[in-house]
């Protein structure tokens, strides 16, 4: 069966993300191990990782993941900015290796100008210097896929597949599959016929091997509309199909699914435990038809 999880908040010390999964009771889920919107932060002590690590055991988590700074844009033409990215980038790499975690998701950046192909030049110059200053990390990088808002890249599966076809070191590299951006950047996941025309192109293109995570966001925007802004499940375009139909692939059956949905609604009520509800609804789906 798929793990659920959401991103949860690290405020006030990285082991408040865990201990609020265990409250969710979920299987997995994803944090920030620093301020997102920051370039530096608080080294992780030896004490905290040790904690952490003690948490993701006892709580049964598994593939524990890390999201990186928005600041960081590893296709960016400017040689100072790049730097600081690939710098930041490498930080973020090793407080995820300290802290034991699965995989490390990233957007590859934005090219701001200078125009796809020489952005994706970039970030693929980016991760092979991250994996040189890295040689021996068990971490995983996973490449996001975007909505496409602006000069961003990553909303064409063409684009990762030139990353992965790029990069030196591939076999370190991984896709994390957004719903609401892969929606807004125009391809359909539902009805089911549509749903397995985008996973066979996104199979043809990268291949679905490499396909680790599924962060599940409904979409507030129309499909096409390359506007990234999440909404609860079954409340946006997407609608409920899309995740029944991915929650219930044979295929994606042991992966990671993480919800980056709203944390309230207009009523002011927390809502992961709502859409986490919605996700094991369609998930005893699947275990019902089985039986």
């Amino acid at each position: 069966m798929p793990l659920f999880g959401a991103h949860l908040s690290s405020a006030g010390g990285i082991c408040n993300a865990l201990r609020a999964a265990g409250e969710l009771a979920c299987e997995t889920v994803q944090l920030f191990t620093k301020n997102n919107n920051q370039w530096t932060g608080k080294a992780v002590s030896p004490e905290d990782a040790a904690e952490f690590r003690r948490l993701t055991k006892s709580h049964g988590l598994k593939f524990v993941t890390s999201h990186d700074s928005y600041l960081i844009n590893l296709a960016s033409p400017d040689d100072v900015l790049w730097q600081k990215s690939v710098t930041a980038f490498v930080d973020e790499l090793r407080r995820a290796e300290q802290l034991g975690l699965a995989y490390l998701v990233m957007h590859p950046g934005a090219h701001v100008g200078s125009g796809e192909e020489a952005g994706l030049k970039r970030v693929i110059q980016g991760i092979d210097e991250a994996h040189r200053q890295t040689p021996d990390f068990k971490v995983k990088i996973l490449v996001e896929l975007t909505a496409g808002q602006g000069s961003s890249l990553g909303h064409r599966f063409e684009h990762l597949a030139t990353i992965f076809d790029g990069v030196e070191e591939s076999k370190r590299l991984g896709v994390c599959f957004d719903t609401c951006h892969v929606f807004a950047a125009g391809y359909p996941l539902a009805p089911e016929a549509d749903y397995q025309r985008t996973m066979t192109e996104f199979d043809n293109l990268i291949g679905l091997n490499r396909l680790k995570l599924f962060h599940l966001n409904d979409s507030k925007k129309p499909q096409g509309s390359r506007v990234d802004r999440h909404e609860h499940l079954g409340q946006g375009h997407l609608g409920e199909e899309p995740f029944r139909l991915i929650v219930t692939d044979p295929r994606f059956a042991k992966l990671p699914m993480i919800l980056e949905t709203p944390k309230t609604n207009a009523d002011d009520e927390q809502m992961d435990p709502v859409n986490l509800g919605v996700l094991r609804r369609l998930r005893e789906g699947l275990e019902g038809r089985k039986d």
